[in-house]
């Protein structure tokens, strides 16, 4: 009789009732993955790496606040990783206490940074010089108000009230003080599925092409000959963020969400392009768009086109063409 083999593990960032495990449950659920919480976004990804775990869920985009910089610059570095599938999760908050605390109790609050920066304005309207708290995560600062009489939660955790999912507070038994806190309800954060090099998937007529890129140089013009090598193609980029290579000032990478698959001929001519003008381009994976919007090619660049120039340059170097 045939073992049967273990579930996959997915490591995400922790604890039970962040963001990021609401969209894990969208990839995959309990009964068929084993759920390994991280205490941040670093150790999920290096958990990867070291094959403690097979795959990681971290957020990686924020409607509000853009790139997650933990995310992107953990990816851009060390052993190669690639994006497998992105998921969309609409974020909403609540502002939630241990019971009996009032609204007019409130002078610090913690959350993870990016939430903070999305409730910021409705905190300076309903609670002007409250401080924040930093916490690894949403749902960490609601587990540390948890019950401190049944053990669970110091009794003083240095704030007074958390910013979290209303599933958090549900999930750690909090009061919640006000609903709908954030700044914008029509926020969303994009979560993607991290795992080791392998096959990439096929193409899909809806998908993402993920990668870092550095400059050839600081000299001017060197974005934009980088830039050409995707726009001489055709190819649409949906996200384009620089971040600090680190070794000194003024050195900087791009991280670049093109819009294909890099089985399509358009996105292979612009990551071989790439290759040549540039000292360090590291592909983090193709894979399908979470909303399912089918890519726009535009005239002149489909895969058709490209073997049809390819076609008609060999029959100029043997002669035949007319």
């Amino acid at each position: 009789m045939a073992a049967t083999a273990p579930p996959p593990r997915y490591a995400y960032l922790g604890p039970a009732g962040t963001f990021t495990e609401a969209a894990l449950r969208q990839v995959t659920g309990p009964d068929e993955a084993r759920y390994l919480p991280q205490v941040d976004v670093v150790s999920a990804l290096e958990s990867v790496r070291a094959e403690r775990a097979d795959y990681a869920v971290v957020p990686i985009e924020n409607s509000v606040e853009g790139g997650v910089t933990a995310t992107l610059d953990t990816l851009a570095t060390g052993l190669a990783l690639v994006l497998l599938r992105e998921v969309l999760v609409p974020i909403t908050f609540v502002l939630a206490g241990r019971p009996g605390t009032r609204l007019a109790d409130v002078r610090r609050v913690s959350t993870h940074p990016h939430a903070w920066a999305q409730c910021r304005r409705w905190i300076n309207a309903h609670l002007p010089g409250a401080v924040h708290v930093p916490a690894t995560s949403t749902a960490a600062a609601g587990a540390l108000l948890a019950d401190p009489a049944a053990g669970t939660a110091p009794a003083d955790p240095g704030f007074d009230a958390a910013l979290v999912a209303p599933l958090t507070a549900e999930l750690y038994g909090l009061q919640v003080l006000a609903e709908h806190v954030a700044d914008n309800e029509r926020a969303v954060t994009r979560f993607v599925v991290v795992g080791r090099p392998g096959p990439v998937p096929a193409p899909t007529g809806s998908d993402k092409t993920s990668l870092v890129v550095h400059l050839p140089s600081n000299d001017a013009g060197a974005l934009l000959e980088m830039l050409e090598q995707f726009a001489a193609r055709g190819v649409n980029l949906s996200r384009i963020e620089s971040r600090p290579i680190g070794d000194h000032i003024g050195r900087y990478s791009f991280s670049i969400d093109a819009e294909g698959h890099v089985a399509e001929a358009r996105v292979a001519e612009a990551l071989m392009g790439l290759h040549r003008v540039c000292p360090h381009v590291r592909f983090l994976g193709s894979y399908p768009r979470a909303d399912g919007v089918a890519t726009q090619v535009l005239p002149g660049m489909t895969d058709a086109d490209f073997a049809g120039a390819r076609d008609w340059v060999d029959e100029l170097r043997e002669g035949r063409a007319r």
